[in-house]
């Protein structure tokens, strides 16, 4: 790849992002503390008026170009896992201005809170508490910013554990129990204590260098485009393009509200819901009208956003009886708006639903179980991905409500995104299997990828303008992208831990949007030299 042709690319697909003149660029190399060039290193040009980062990666002569950026002040920085760098502020840049700013990089300390939730589960030691981790505490966020960055005693631990029980009571109060509780405070307590356990730096313990991977050339091929939430802890679950280029965003958590997000200036507006006890805002989606239509997961309902009032109206859907207000009784994740305007909303645990804003009434799709992900055809059908043993994907014919499922050959897959490229093929996320599957409607037959890594958990599933297939690894913290051709995969690594992308959404422009919701940023990423082959 060439710097003329990673500039072109750049000028095409970035060249709208910006509230004023473009052209500015800031070139230069990235060495190690031996003075040889260093791959892969991100180099941040972060906007200090607008908040609004460009994060490339160093190639592999160490040479790094981030073009296109509009006139302003920048903070520019070179960072890699186990290597720092001093940030140089104060970059001023005007219309067509270019800046050279060289980087050696200095040796850093490898912290826990660096690695992936892959390296975390190898290296942590094993008990009760570490399965109780996996299961009711890293399905939202991992351990990197909220355990493996902090230290407390254990009434420290004790505190944020029952913080956790009262704010996601939905998820929580029906599986962790007392015991799995004072279990789970044990483990931290001994793990991420003020006397823990663990070695000081991972980089202590033997099987640390067994969990690093290495990524390819190609994979430097990437550049992401970051902004960053108004306040802290919104847990921005995605970012979904309107007709009029504006992103809507879903808080998860406590937050309680949606936001519109303008790309060009960074600027983000936020809208409460009226529930005041724990929403977790999983899924906000635009409508052809203008509306925006969201799924409460925390409180089972739907939501609508009217553009006229700037108002969220509340859609109240039922419980299982004797489960009422948990999750296991009732939950909306993903929805989405069909060409009729019903509102598909699917809920682990909960059966498919079709609300009707006509009627304001629920229709329950119950042979439909534990469904996540949602996509509808064009013919107005809704396709589904059970999230399961067992799990199945499926349609529900729009016109005679005939629900049809097939499995998977990969048994226990756990299918959880669903997406539906140009020609019609479905294709879903197998996040156990560490798989992603194809499905032919025509003939009803799967084609299976296998993804590379120890622990793939393709979460995040989206399909660009060339029909290629994106998703995000929720373990190893990577973006990777399937060629349907040849089933060749490309991984592309992410500028911080614990990325945790939900869902990806594909603008009109070409840019994937996704959220990191830990790290309380959305954000876009394209390839550098702007090509559809990496």
């Amino acid at each position: 790849m060439t710097s003329l042709s990673r500039s072109i690319g750049l000028a095409v697909l970035l060249g709208s992002v910006a509230c004023s003149a473009w052209g500015g660029t800031i070139t230069g190399t990235v060495k190690d503390p031996a003075g040889a060039p260093f791959p892969g290193a991100f180099v941040q040009a972060r906007n200090e008026k607008t908040k609004i980062t460009m994060h490339v990666l160093s190639d592999k002569q160490g040479r790094y170009r981030v073009d296109n950026l509009p006139a302003g002040d920048y903070e520019v920085r070179a960072k890699a896992t186990g290597y720092k760098s001093d940030p140089r502020g104060g970059v001023k840049l005007a219309a067509g201005d270019s800046a050279a700013l060289d980087f050696a990089l200095l040796n850093d300390a490898v912290r826990w809170a660096d690695l992936s939730m892959y390296q975390l589960r190898t290296l942590l030691p094993e008990g009760k508490g570490k399965d109780i981790l996996a299961r009711d505490c890293s399905a939202c966020h991992g351990l990197q910013t909220r355990m493996a960055a902090t230290r407390r005693d254990e009434a420290g631990w004790w505190r944020g554990v029952n913080y956790m029980r009262e704010s996601m009571h939905a998820r929580l109060d029906n599986h962790l129990t007392d015991q799995d509780a004072a279990e789970l405070v044990s483990y931290l307590t001994r793990t991420f204590g003020v006397d823990s356990e663990l070695p000081r730096f991972p980089t202590e313990m033997p099987k640390y260098k067994d969990t690093l991977r290495t990524l390819s050339d190609s994979g430097l091929n990437i550049v992401y485009v970051e902004y960053e939430m108004p306040g802290p802890n919104r847990h921005p679950f995605s970012a979904a393009p309107d007709k009029d280029g504006s992103l809507w965003i879903p808080y998860f958590g406590r937050a309680n509200q949606i936001a519109r997000l303008d790309p060009n200036t960074g600027v983000i507006e936020e809208f409460p819901v009226p529930h005041k006890d724990t929403a977790g805002i999983h899924t906000a989606v635009p409508a052809p009208d203008g509306s925006v239509w969201l799924g409460e997961q925390a409180s089972n309902k739907i939501g609508k956003w009217d553009p006229k009032t700037r108002t969220i109206t509340e859609y109240q859907d039922t419980y299982t009886p004797g489960l009422e207000g948990l999750e296991d009784g009732g939950s909306k994740h993903t929805v989405r708006v069909d060409p009729t305007g019903k509102v598909w909303g699917t809920g682990v645990r909960s059966p498919l639903t079709a609300f009707d804003p006509k009627t304001r009434e629920f229709t329950h799709f119950r042979e439909v179980i534990s469904p996540y992900g949602v996509e509808i055809d064009k013919d107005g059908n809704p396709w589904f991905a059970e999230f399961r043993d067992g799990g199945a994907i499926g349609k529900v014919d729009a016109k005679t409500g005939k629900v049809s499922r097939w499995n998977p050959p990969t048994p226990n897959g756990w299918p959880r995104r669903i997406e539906i490229d140009s020609k019609g093929m479905i294709w879903v996320a197998l996040f156990r299997g560490g798989k992603i599957a194809r499905f032919d409607p025509k003939t009803q037959t799967f084609q299976e990828f296998q993804l590379p890594g120890p622990s793939p958990t393709p979460y995040a599933l989206g399909i660009d303008k060339d029909d290629y297939i994106w998703y995000s690894s929720d373990a190893m913290d990577v973006v990777g992208r399937l060629d349907p051709n040849t089933g060749r995969v490309t991984e592309y690594p992410y500028p911080y831990s614990e990325n945790m992308m939900k869902e990806f959404f594909l603008d009109s422009q070409g840019r994937m949007w996704y959220a990191s919701p830990p790290n309380n940023r959305v954000g876009y990423f394209v390839l550098a030299d702007g090509s559809p082959n990496p």
